[in-house]
């Protein structure tokens, strides 16, 4: 399994020109692994719908079920253990909460994960793939 970012998942899920051809192909490649997403994800997305930072083809309620049916996609909750590990993340990292949980789910679950966030690609502690963009 990988993990999405928040953009990741939603450009996948678009076929948006900003996911680079190498990202989706990888992303294709893992899909019978598991695509993962946080929890924290839907709460991202259903806010920046209702900040009005993204517009989507269809109502956010019916988005967000299509979405996380989407072939391959796994839900992952927000358990004590990411609650936790997000709080302990070792060295730097920004102050951002969504991202915090979104690396710390990675960490839990020993996975890689997809992004395109230079501050989160530069942050040592975590497993960023693919590993050339």
């Amino acid at each position: 399994m990988i993990i999405l970012d928040t953009h990741i998942w939603v450009w996948w899920i678009h076929a948006d020109k900003q996911l680079l051809p190498p990202i989706a192909d990888f992303i294709k490649s893992e899909e019978q692994n598991g695509l993962g997403v946080s929890a924290i994800s839907c709460w991202e997305i259903a806010k920046l719908v209702e900040r009005g930072r993204l517009q989507l083809p269809i109502p956010i309620d019916e988005w967000m079920s299509k979405a996380l049916n989407y072939p391959g996609i796994l839900l992952l909750p927000l358990s004590p253990a990411i609650s936790i590990e997000s709080t302990r993340l070792p060295g730097s990292f920004h102050k951002d909460p969504a991202d915090q949980i979104i690396v710390a789910t990675a960490r839990v679950y020993g996975c890689g994960l997809v992004t395109m966030d230079q501050a989160i690609r530069s942050y040592p502690d975590v497993v960023i793939v693919p590993s050339q963009t």
